[in-house]
């Protein structure tokens, strides 16, 4: 039983159940009313519904609002994202695609319902707020696998705590596992007119991605070209990457005697020939195979060009590749691994960046990481 009212939405327009759903949720001290304006900048095609946060105290999804109800905060989360998701049900039934736009208080709300259970939303848009750590809703590595997340914070905002925006940069940027597309805004706690404008692109380009991929498979869950199956834990902390395109490794790089001897390895898979990637910068290496029947084209980065993976240049050393679902979060949740901003946007849902080998150990993980890629797309996978 909930402590809520039913929930107050206002409509962009008339929802039309036929189209995948936007859902805006407004930070303190505004309404439903204010945010549902921002629907106006944004693609057409999606209904757009602004939900009124259900306690009055604060105006708006403050994860913190326990206070005005005098339970603890978990508790609190866990009933307001209960009243919200018996909304949700209702309006938009399994199959139909929603998106959740948060502002500040909105954004700590929308990051709660996609941690809490990530596989119900399409992807989330977390503005200028934090991610509601400690209070019951799961942050562990690999979480958000599969769910493009779009971020933006402003450099000089003062109403989120710093240490706050910067864990949910950390977290949404890296272990989380979800494509990030991030940016920074040298302002304050405020939408600025070019993040408006990159959250249009970006949610019109996820909903059209849904809309022309199947379902797809989540494959294998061993790794059956590494010994055991198992892939193990990476040793350290991840290195420092880009969050801008093209997404870079910055730190703890391979040397360049390893990256030569993992080109080797990987020219000498069967059927693999290689030339100047068709995606990346100037000087990656593509390595290419004929696509076959029935591989799907999750399977590679470009797939009219069937390539299915690429080593970038000698000072950066890393690779990029496609794996399938399960095994992309596996890489990622045992420090191998980083989505790419774009996968699920324009690129492989399972497209993910492995960090270059530092060691003769390390050589031979990340030698079986890209034979599993190779084998995902020749259709041997196992």
């Amino acid at each position: 039983m909930t402590v809520f009212a039913e929930p107050v939405v206002v409509w962009a327009a008339p929802n039309d159940p036929a189209q995948p759903l936007v859902v805006l949720l407004h930070g303190r001290g505004s309404d439903e009313a204010g945010i549902i304006g921002l629907a106006a900048h944004l693609p057409t095609g999606p209904s757009y519904a602004a939900v009124r946060a259900p306690i009055a105290e604060g105006g708006g999804y403050a994860w913190f609002a326990n206070r005005g109800i005098g339970r603890p905060v978990a508790e609190s989360l866990a009933e307001t994202m209960a009243w919200f998701r018996s909304w949700i049900d209702e309006v938009a039934p399994a199959g139909r695609p929603v998106v959740l736009v948060g502002f500040s208080g909105g954004a700590a709300f929308a990051g709660g319902l996609v941690l809490d259970d990530p596989r119900r939303f399409a992807s989330a848009a977390i503005l200028y707020g934090t991610l509601p750590f400690d209070v019951g809703v799961p942050v562990t590595p690999a979480r958000l696998c599969g769910v493009p997340v779009f971020v933006a914070q402003g450099e000089a905002d003062t109403v989120i705590p710093r240490e706050l925006l910067g864990r949910t940069w950390s977290y949404l940027l890296g272990e989380s596992g979800a494509p990030p597309y991030a940016r920074r805004d040298p302002g304050g706690h405020g939408i600025t007119a070019r993040t408006v404008a990159e959250l249009g692109g970006w949610i019109g380009e996820r909903l059209e991605f849904l809309s022309r991929r199947s379902p797809l498979d989540p494959g294998p869950t061993a790794w059956s070209h590494l010994p055991h199956g198992a892939l193990p834990s990476r040793a350290g902390v991840r290195p420092e990457v880009s969050w801008t395109i093209p997404q870079e490794q910055r730190t703890d790089n391979s040397p360049p005697a390893l990256q030569e001897r993992l080109w080797e390895r990987i020219t000498g898979l069967p059927g693999v020939s290689t030339r100047q990637s068709a995606i990346s910068v100037p000087g990656a290496r593509g390595f290419m195979v004929a696509r076959g029947t029935g591989v799907p084209p999750d399977a590679f980065l470009v797939p009219r060009a069937g390539e299915f993976a690429h080593l970038h240049p000698g000072h950066d050393g890393s690779l990029h590749l496609a794996l399938p679902p399960v095994l992309s979060a596996d890489a990622v949740a045992r420090g191998w691994a980083v989505a790419h901003p774009l996968a699920g946007i324009r690129l492989a849902r399972g497209m993910v960046m492995i960090y270059g080998p530092r060691d003769e150990a390390e050589l031979d993980v990340v030698s079986g990481i890209v034979a599993t890629s190779h084998a995902y797309a020749t259709g041997t996978l196992t």
